[in-house]
């Protein structure tokens, strides 16, 4: 009979580029649960005293690591493995940020723009945007991920086919991954912790913040997966929707356009229903709205609309 082991992994083992030749750091069994010790999304470049200056000489090279790769003994290209979300050990801290060149509307907000947002460890309660809005605790690992079989060195920015960089909100405690193996062993990383994300994450940060987190491994032999798939056991989309919608959309023939009109049309709805800036809207946008596909099919013009819960203003 086997016994299932935990894990302890450390930040400190952590690593900037994907790479199937990075050695791994350990080998665990199927089974086995991976507790990580606290992950920072920028390597500690920013704290809970940090300011707006400190985003423009943010050091990209030192952005999104990832901790691992971890080898799963038996996994082998074809297999798919099963990684499930079992918590989290937040610091209690978080920030958003408005990076030079970086979102979906980087060309109309050159300025950096920094919110520290401070939590309940426990996350029983919401964490507060000033006076405005309180936005609900969901923690999330932006990027899961398993190595390459392709040769070379890859960023830890984008998502790939055997995920990455996924910033997926719904990939929480309770869920399953499910990720295509291409490799021996898998080379599994985890990293870029996250309190709270809309769909989208349109100003490209969400409520980054320092976490642990652990996570469960197993395989499933022959899945022969193309792209990640997820599993969830309760609503995606009650979260924060009780007392529904302000909505904007963008209509037109070009899906990133309709959805950068979209997201405009919620900042100026912002501005005018609270009184915020529009750095203030467009971070709130990112950690709190979800930007959705409404129609696809009706050529030669698609539909994206950008959905804001009225219930965080209450």
């Amino acid at each position: 009979m086997t016994h299932s082991k935990c894990h302890t992994i450390h930040a400190s083992h952590q690593h900037l580029r994907w790479c199937r030749d990075h050695a791994p750091i350990t080998t665990v069994a199927p089974g086995d649960t991976l507790e990580f010790s606290e992950m920072d999304a920028v390597c500690g470049q920013l704290s809970a005293q940090s300011t707006s200056a400190d985003l423009a000489t943010l050091d990209f090279e030192r952005v999104n690591p990832i901790v691992g790769p971890i080898f799963v003994d038996g996994a082998e290209p074809g297999d798919a493995l099963k990684v499930t979300l079992l918590g989290f050990n937040p610091s209690g801290w978080g920030w958003t940020g408005i990076i030079p060149g970086f979102g979906l509307l980087a060309d109309e907000f050159p300025d950096p723009a920094l919110n520290i947002w401070t939590y309940d460890r426990a996350m029983s309660a919401p964490t507060l945007f000033s006076s405005i809005a309180k936005i609900p605790l969901r923690p999330f690992c932006g990027i899961v991920g398993v190595e390459q079989a392709a040769p070379g060195e890859f960023s830890t920015l984008p998502p790939y086919a055997t995920g990455g960089n996924l910033d997926t909100r719904d990939l929480t405690v309770g869920v399953e991954i499910y990720l295509p193996v291409q490799v021996r062993g898998a080379l599994f990383s985890l990293g870029d912790p996250h309190c709270a994300q809309g769909d989208g994450e349109v100003c490209g940060t969400a409520i980054e913040s320092p976490m642990g987190a652990a996570v469960k491994l197993d395989l499933v032999k022959g899945e022969n997966l193309r792209f990640p798939r997820f599993v969830t056991h309760e609503p995606v989309t009650r979260h924060i929707d009780s007392r529904g919608y302000e909505a904007t959309m963008g209509v037109g023939p070009d899906l990133m356009q309709a959805s950068r009109d979209a997201v405009r049309g919620m900042i100026d709805r912002l501005i005018k229903l609270h009184g915020l800036s529009a750095e203030q809207a467009y971070m709130l946008c990112s950690v709190a709205g979800d930007l959705r596909i409404n129609e696809i099919v009706d050529m030669p013009h698609v539909v994206v609309s950008f959905y804001m819960p009225r219930q965080i203003f209450e």
